[in-house]
């Protein structure tokens, strides 16, 4: 009687190999639609900027663009204006992001409360979100007007003074454009960490309670736990938002008085769109390219090693 060889490894090593191949041709097919609006969008023009920082690129030149290798990144060494800039940008990007965090925490631990008409406080309390910043800034350019602001009406009704120029004053600049920026930045961190803390179990929150634990032990052993990877992720990404802001200080103070409040980005998009310096321009957009993406390595690493 005669049997019937069976089938090597070998011959069907191949035809699985090739659907497996067949596979992961038609899975990147399926992601290309999503990978093309990024490539062109966002991969593309950051390549070119980075390219363009290392030529002469001018408006209005009649010459062409030549290579000066890295000619702008060792002007920018020495140019103050941009490390004072940058001073600022970090000044501003801590000085909201800390402030920000605190009272969103604060009002997401509150929103969390078996509180009535809860759902409109909610609401409200993310009506800053649906404001475009060019909004935002209008809005708090007529609060802070000198003349005829809310707040200095407020002011001089309360006997505190007749008020001052809040935007143009160079002491007072830069405080004022940071609690704009905390206002209009608490709603999206008010979400994210409002819904960190209802992920927390009831069930440990009942349990600390009957231990005897109060309101800030909870907090501290049951709470905080649960809530630090949100918490961190949201602080992280917070600050590196705000050091690329642009739009809401350009419409508040355009970098005023006397660069007072001219964050690293807005100095860029002088150089670039008043001057005329393309080239220069984008160095500086590489040398804020490469601090986030220092920052984000950072966080990164910080996480891992938190997993591990």
């Amino acid at each position: 009687m005669t049997t019937v060889p069976e089938r090597s490894a070998e011959r069907t090593t191949p035809g699985r190999s090739r659907g497996g191949a067949g596979r992961d041709f038609g899975a990147w097919f399926l992601v290309l639609p999503a990978l093309l609006p990024i490539l062109v969008l966002s991969v593309g023009p950051l390549l070119y900027g980075i390219a363009l920082a290392f030529t002469d690129a001018q408006s209005g030149r009649t010459q062409a663009t030549r290579w000066t290798g890295t000619l702008n990144f060792q002007d920018l060494l020495h140019d103050t204006l941009f490390w004072d800039s940058f001073r600022i940008g970090l000044l501003w990007a801590v000085g909201v992001t800390v402030p920000q965090f605190l009272l969103s925490l604060g009002l997401a631990l509150l929103l969390n409360q078996n509180l009535r008409l809860r759902w409109l406080a909610r609401a409200l309390a993310i009506v800053p979100w649906a404001m475009p910043e060019v909004v935002v800034g209008i809005m708090w350019r007529l609060v802070y007007n000198p003349d005829a602001g809310i707040l200095n009406e407020t002011l001089h009704d309360l006997g505190l003074g007749d008020g001052r120029a809040w935007l143009s004053g160079l002491g007072t600049a830069l405080p004022a454009v940071i609690v704009v920026g905390v206002w209009a930045g608490m709603p999206q961190t008010t979400v994210a960490l409002l819904a960190g803390v209802q992920n927390t179990p009831r069930e440990l929150h009942e349990a600390a309670a009957l231990d005897g634990a109060g309101a800030w032990r909870r907090f501290r052993t049951v709470t905080w736990p649960a809530l630090r990877p949100v918490a961190l992720a949201v602080t992280a990404l917070n600050f590196v938002w705000n050091l690329n802001s642009f739009a809401l200080v350009y419409v508040l103070t355009n970098g005023g008085p006397g660069g007072r409040t001219r964050l690293p980005m807005l100095f860029a998009y002088e150089e670039a769109f008043r001057y005329g310096q393309f080239g220069y321009a984008a160095a500086m957009g590489c040398v804020l390219v490469a601090v986030v993406s220092v920052l984000l390595a950072l966080y990164l690493v910080g996480r891992l090693k938190e997993e591990r």
